[in-house]
């Protein structure tokens, strides 16, 4: 079934829950390359089933067995295109900026809709041009055919490259532009190259002092106050008051471990409730698309507390100015700012979020009326905060210098709350003392990326031996294990890495491993569907022959369940198009993944969400199970379930 089902607005949702395992989403990276003559793409896909990459051929031609439609349905453009407030704030921009015919020049065409909107503001005179260009050859296959359907292609000169490979006076692009029209913003507003992009726009395809929209973008951020964000990346204080002994996070070794020093996108409505704000609002960096930006940029500013707290995170979030008056915006605030605004407060949407900037540790103290030293500077592609009170430097990260050089292992930071909760490191810990009770001196083999397994499997044996595949993280977890070794008092040689793959462990290691563990955890595969982690027991039968005859597979057992729920918003941001501001967008929806109204023997797919942070949420039904997994033994054959839901 899928999760996003056809029929009324009612998503189903599936979690798969394995012995002491929680939820993990997938993330997959992908690479292209084209060449023009042959307009051909290859691109990198991985199989999250068993982490084995490979090439696929994008074909320009629609050739039997070449659909792009899986290609498309796991990107944002479908919840881009539902977002109304986005499309009508662009068309009015478009239509109040471009009053006669002139050249347009569209960065990042998607499926075409500002290209057509430029298109009709010049009311199809044939004196102007849009030159568009989409460098992702699936899409641009895509807005071929909606250009078709809506009658366009004769004034758009769509071309399959990235800006920055166009050249003024080829066949590409005749002249320089007199207007930019460009939606290439990511939820930190630099994150897709719009500096860059429009540097070379600038430089190499604009007229002097052109016609942009959007016109302006302004960044802002505020200081709070939050339990739920602060264990999001403080897992040292947070694994102090656990009992299980086992430190991830050593005195004197922090620099180690951790989170990037970067913003992270998210939904902060859902936790509005636990969020304490103890600033006002604060303007930080504005870009203006109609000159050159600059490449980096710094700023100082001095923020006073309204309240007395700690600041955990920096929430941050920008507004677009779409027209040079300074009469049509859009806003990513959170709710909280934009209900108290005249740009009045958007509709749920996925595509742009809120980003929260991690202060470290238990977070900066502050009095209300007490004024604190915020450093902000930006690069080409991110936007970085420096926090610290004044003639203070306490909430800096100090770093130690380590035998293991620059090794510093990062995680994501739902990961690194999951590794700081006491009932989750609990249930690990007994599950794992059970599984070694009556083994005198145990090989355990940890065939997934977790930290947290070797080390409980060290601690609570002091005659174990630990082998670890570490499929993701790789040497960075041998050097980090051995980097940790004395503070959680093991010895190095109770410790291996294996680097030569699953296959070679069977010749090594015939019939001598006692614990076969994982939780599952796979580095680069957090965002994935529930399903996904049966990669545990894809491996683990693989590893069979591994194993000893009494040895013990943990978990040993999966199960997969499910909810019937109600998600308006969701459901809004993901439904099939119809017509969007005039343009017909119905062949679309296969491809970009839609639900609702599917053409005959079409589903849509299934797609990993947050759910806490889908807006509105309503359960439709108890709790069922699907199917259940005997990871204790090999797969033998498919598998499969069915349930009804009342």
């Amino acid at each position: 079934m899928s999760p996003l089902s056809s029929l009324p607005p009612k998503t189903f949702i599936s979690s798969f829950h394995c012995h002491s395992v929680t939820r993990l989403r997938r993330s997959v990276t992908a690479r292209t390359m084209s060449s023009q003559s042959s307009q051909r793409v290859f691109q990198l896909r991985q199989d999250p089933l068993t982490g084995n990459s490979e090439w696929i051929v994008i074909e320009d031609n629609d050739q039997p067995g070449t659909s792009t439609d899986g290609l498309l349905a796991t990107t944002s453009y479908l919840d881009m295109l539902n977002d109304s407030r986005r499309n009508i704030a662009y068309r009015l921009a478009i239509e109040k900026t471009i009053t006669e015919p002139c050249h347009v020049l569209d960065i990042g065409a998607g499926t075409g809709l500002l290209s057509m909107m430029a298109v009709r503001a010049m009311r199809g005179d044939s004196k102007g041009m849009v030159t568009a260009c989409e460098s992702y050859l699936p899409m641009v296959k895509l807005m071929r055919k909606v250009m078709h359907k809506n009658g366009m292609t004769k004034n758009i000169n769509l071309i399959n490259k990235r800006s920055d490979e166009l050249k003024v006076g080829s066949e590409d692009i005749a002249s320089r532009a007199d207007v930019l029209v460009s939606e290439i913003l990511d939820s930190e507003l630099l994150g897709e190259g719009l500096i860059p992009s429009l540097q070379h726009a600038h430089d190499m395809l604009l007229v002097d002092n052109p016609k942009t929209v959007p016109y302006r973008a302004t960044t802002y951020c505020q200081l709070v106050e939050s339990t739920f964000l602060c264990n999001l990346q403080d897992l040292r204080n947070n694994e102090a008051k656990t009992s299980d002994g086992v430190r991830l996070v050593p005195p004197g070794l922090e620099s180690l471990f951790g989170i990037k020093s970067q913003q992270y996108s998210m939904h902060v409505d859902a936790i509005e409730k636990e969020i304490k704000l103890l600033s006002e609002p604060v303007k930080i960096f504005e870009f203006d698309f109609w000159k050159r930006p600059e490449s980096n940029g710094e700023l100082d500013v001095h923020i006073e507390a309204k309240t007395t707290g700690s600041v955990h995170a920096i929430i941050s979030w920008w507004v677009l100015q779409l027209d040079s008056e300074g009469t049509i915006f859009y806003s990513t605030a959170p709710r909280w700012i934009d209900s108290n605004s005249e740009i009045g407060v958007r509709d749920w949407c996925d595509h742009w979020k809120q980003c929260v900037w991690f202060t470290p540790g238990t977070g900066v103290s502050i009095s209300k009326g007490e004024k604190v030293h915020l450093h902000a500077s930006h690069t080409c592609t991110n936007i970085l905060y420096n926090l610290k009170k004044t003639q203070s430097l306490t909430h800096e990260r100090t770093h130690f210098p380590l035998s293991t050089g620059d090794l510093h292992l990062t995680l994501p930071p739902e990961r690194v709350a999951i590794y700081g909760d006491s009932i989750y490191r609990q249930s690990l810990f007994e599950a794992t003392r059970k599984a070694l009770q009556g083994k005198s001196y145990p090989q355990c083999l940890v065939i997934d990326d977790s930290l947290l397994l070797p080390l409980m499997a060290l601690h609570i044996s002091n005659r174990s031996r630990v082998l670890s595949l570490s499929p993701g993280l790789q040497e960075n977890a041998a050097r980090y294990f051995e980097a940790i070794a004395d503070s959680n008092g093991f010895s190095k040689d109770r410790f291996e890495y294996f680097r030569d793959g699953k296959t070679n462990l069977a010749k090594a290691y015939p019939g001598k491993i006692d614990l076969l563990i994982g939780e599952p955890y796979y580095s680069g595969l957090e965002n994935g569907l529930p399903w996904q982690n049966l990669r545990f027991w894809k491996d683990r039968t693989l590893l069979d022959s591994v194993l000893s005859e009494d040895a013990v597979v943990m978990p040993y057992k999966g199960v997969l369940r499910g909810c019937a729920m109600y998600l308006p918003d969701l459901w809004k941001s993901r439904c099939c198009l119809g017509s969007v501001e005039g343009f017909d967008h119905t062949l679309v929806n296969t491809t970009l993944g839609g639900c609702g109204d599917l053409p005959s023997g079409k589903d849509s797919p299934c797609l990993p969400f947050f759910i806490w942070q889908c807006g509105e949420t309503k359960k439709l039904s108890k709790e069922f199970t699907v199917m259940e997994f005997d990871f204790s033994k090999p797969i033998t054959g498919p598998c499969s379930g069915e349930v009804q839901v009342c």
